[in-house]
């Protein structure tokens, strides 16, 4: 699988790996609806490639060229998304303790990276993720320490505005040249600092 290319796989039509292959009589295949689109424009059924005539108006499924269509989509998948080596195409299997990056093992070879440590590039970011949970922690423990606080800071600010609340009315009667100042007015006073004090 690995040793055939690219083409094998491609429709002489579309010039794209195939999608639900037939088969003609010729022996030659094509995607369903590239071969579907050909005999629209043509007056015979013919192969695009040899002109043969088919007598089919439709030709069977192409079950095992679709198999492998699938199976070399599904290795292409897997290759692209794999890490390269920008300069080699090589796969990233080591991680290069000097330079802190991943390389290829021809990179490894290079005079750029002579003298250098490696490791398993899976070891390596085992080895990261460890470091960066254990620098995690203190930031962790002063986030839930900064939370408590929060907490106490809000729980501290009404508990201040409770108890303003009830001795605000008090205050304002026992002031002097207030004797005259009812419920009502202490209310609305009260509102109006509540609102400047903790807005």
């Amino acid at each position: 699988m690995a040793s055939r290319s690219e083409k094998d796989f491609c429709c002489p039509v579309c010039c794209d790996v195939f999608r639900d292959p037939v088969v003609l009589s010729c022996s030659h295949s094509f995607c369903r609806d590239c071969l579907k689109s050909w005999w629209t424009e043509k007056i015979t059924r013919e192969c695009p490639v040899c002109k043969r005539r088919s007598s089919r108006q439709e030709p069977p499924i192409n079950l095992a060229l679709k198999n492998l269509c699938e199976s070399f989509l599904q290795e292409r998948y897997q290759r692209s998304s794999e890490a390269l080596c920008s300069l080699h195409s090589e796969k990233l299997k080591l991680f290069c303790l000097d330079h802190q990056q991943p390389v290829c093992h021809i990179c490894r070879d290079s005079e750029k990276h002579t003298n250098h440590r490696f490791r398993p590039i899976d070891e390596a970011a085992r080895q990261h993720k460890k470091e960066l949970q254990e620098s995690l922690e203190p930031l962790k423990e002063k986030l839930k320490v900064s939370e408590g606080v929060k907490v106490k800071f809000d729980q501290t600010a009404e508990h201040i505005k409770i108890q303003a609340r009830h001795k605000f009315p008090r205050m304002c009667k026992n002031l002097p040249g207030n004797k005259s100042h009812s419920d009502s007015d202490s209310d609305s006073d009260f509102q109006h600092w509540d609102q400047t004090t903790f807005s």
